[in-house]
């Protein structure tokens, strides 16, 4: 069965917002799993050649 592809996009602010929660060692279990969540939804960096 083909996976469908995941059209939601975390934006760049969200997306800042989350690395923050997650670099903090006090920040709740949940509320990491919540931050990696947002993350896994951005899309990869390009990189220049």
């Amino acid at each position: 069965m083909a996976k469908k592809k995941n059209s939601e996009v975390t934006s760049k602010r969200a997306a800042s917002a989350a690395s923050k929660v997650l670099s903090n060692p006090k920040s709740s279990k949940a509320a990491k799993t919540a931050a990696a969540s947002a993350l896994t939804q951005r899309p990869n960096k390009k990189k220049k050649k």
